[in-house]
C-alpha cells in the first residue's frame, strides 16, 4: 500500500489558513469522502479571501491527496488512501501495550551512534559528563503508513548487549529485559511541537504540522535510568486515551482513572 505524502503548505498565510481550516474539517470526518466542497466564491466569502487564495488552498489539497477537483462537479472530498486507522494506547496500561504495539508494528532505524547525550537527557537520567550512551532513532509504521518517531537514549554500558540489527528487529523494552534490566518505572509527559523538516519527511506530513510530542523517562529498581525517550506522533494516526470513573460521595464526587483496565479501543 502506497503512503501518500503530503506537499508544503501552500504559499500566504491567508491561502495556509484557509488549507488547514479545510484539511481539518475532513480529518475530522466532518467532511466525509464524496461530500462536495461549497464553490471558490462561497469559499472566498466565508473564508474573507479571494478565488486566487481559494484556488492555491484547494491546489494543495488536491496534491495531498484529500479532494479531487472535477470540470463541472466542483471539488469533492476523496477517500482515504489508506486502511490504517489510529493507534490507540490506554495510559493507565501503557507499559503492556508498549510491548504490544512493538510487536504489531514494523520499525525503520534511520540512525545508530554512541555518544554523549544531550543536556536534557543526561540531566533526566542524571549522568555524568563523560557517560556516553547510544542514541538511536526509528519510524514505527502500520500497514505502511507512518504513525510515530522515536529516538532512544540508553546508557552505552546497558546497550553493548544487542546490536543495531537486533534494534531494528525487536522492541526496545524486549532489548532491556533480554540485557538483565529489571524496568520498575516510568515518568512521561506529553504536549505538542511542530514538525521540522526532517521528521516531516519520515512521517510523510507537511512541514509545520502539529506533532503529539511525549518524552517518556524509565528506570530500573535501583532507581538508575535506562532510557529515555523522545517520540513525535502524527495526531490523525496516534491517540491517547484514559478511561475515567466517577468515584465519591456527594459534594466530593471526582472523576478518577481507572487503573488496570484497558477499554475496547486500545490497542
Amino acid at each position: 500500500m502506497n503512503t501518500v505524502v503530503e506537499p508544503m503548505l501552500p504559499e500566504g498565510a491567508k491561502a495556509r489558513r484557509v488549507y488547514l481550516a479545510l484539511h481539518d474539517e475532513i480529518s475530522a470526518g466532518r467532511l466525509n469522502a464524496g461530500d462536495h466542497l461549497p464553490g471558490e466564491q462561497k469559499l472566498a466569502a466565508q473564508f474573507s479571501v479571494s478565488r486566487v487564495t481559494i484556488r492555491r488552498a484547494l491546489e494543495s489539497l488536491r496534491a495531498a491527496g484529500l479532494v479531487e477537483r472535477r470540470a463541472g462537479s466542483g471539488t469533492i472530498v476523496r477517500s482515504k488512501t489508506t486502511s490504517a486507522g489510529p493507534v490507540s494506547m490506554n495510559l493507565s496500561t501503557l507499559m503492556p501495550q508498549l510491548v504490544d504495539i512493538g510487536q504489531n508494528t514494523t520499525a525503520r532505524l534511520l540512525s545508530f551512534s554512541y555518544g554523549s547525550a544531550p543536556g536534557f537527557v543526561a540531566s533526566a537520567m542524571l549522568l555524568n559528563p563523560a557517560d556516553q550512551v547510544q542514541i538511536a532513532t526509528r519510524v514505527r509504521s502500520v500497514d505502511d503508513t507512518p504513525f510515530s518517531h522515536l529516538t532512544t537514549y540508553v546508557p552505552a554500558g546497558i546497550a553493548q548487549n544487542y546490536s543495531e540489527n537486533d534494534l531494528a528487529t525487536t522492541p526496545l523494552f524486549r532489548l532491556l529485559e533480554r540485557s538483565g534490566v529489571q524496568i520498575a518505572e516510568a515518568h512521561q509527559t506529553v504536549s505538542a511541537t511542530l514538525a521540522g523538516p526532517e521528521v516531516a519527511e519520515a512521517l510523510a506530513v507537511d512541514v509545520g504540522v502539529a506533532l503529539l510530542s511525549l518524552r517518556r523517562m524509565v528506570r530500573d529498581v535501583n532507581g538508575n535510568g535506562v532510557e529515555y525517550l523522545a517520540a513525535l506522533y502524527r495526531p490523525d494516526m496516534f491517540q491517547l486515551e484514559m478511561p475515567l470513573a466517577r468515584v465519591g460521595s456527594e459534594q466530593a464526587r471526582h472523576w478518577e482513572p481507572v487503573i488496570g483496565k484497558p477499554n475496547e479501543a486500545s490497542a
